[in-house]
């Protein structure tokens, strides 16, 4: 059974730093690809980042770029978003999933930005 855990959320001010992970266990992690994706208050999934299985190939949402960044850690299971330069928009529950099925998300951490 997939099990994604997601934790590191917060508050944060804006301009702040974050560091989320994604505990992953009940299928091989280091052979799949993994996304981060959120939902901010009253909308839907937004897709942010997505890492190949070996970390070589990352991809990120154009409202990241610059600001965050995916990395994994293959030995321990573990998928991690740095986020740098947070900002209000930033507000929202982020998930980690296998790919794109979103289906398959955690339960979330809450990121606030706001001071």
């Amino acid at each position: 059974e997939v099990q994604l855990v997601e934790s590191g959320g917060g508050l944060v001010q804006p301009g702040g730093s974050l560091r989320l992970s994604c505990a992953a266990s009940g299928f091989t992690f280091s052979s799949k690809t993994m996304s981060w994706v959120r939902q901010a208050p009253g909308k839907g999934l937004e897709w942010v980042s997505r890492i190949s299985s070996g970390g070589s190939n990352r991809w990120y949402a154009d409202f990241v770029k610059g600001r965050f960044t995916i990395s994994r850690d293959n030995a321990k299971n573990t998928l991690y978003l740095q986020m740098n330069s947070l900002k209000p928009e930033d507000t929202a529950v982020y998930y980690c999933a296998l790919d794109n099925n979103y289906d398959t998300r955690g339960q979330g951490t809450q990121v606030t930005v706001s001071s």
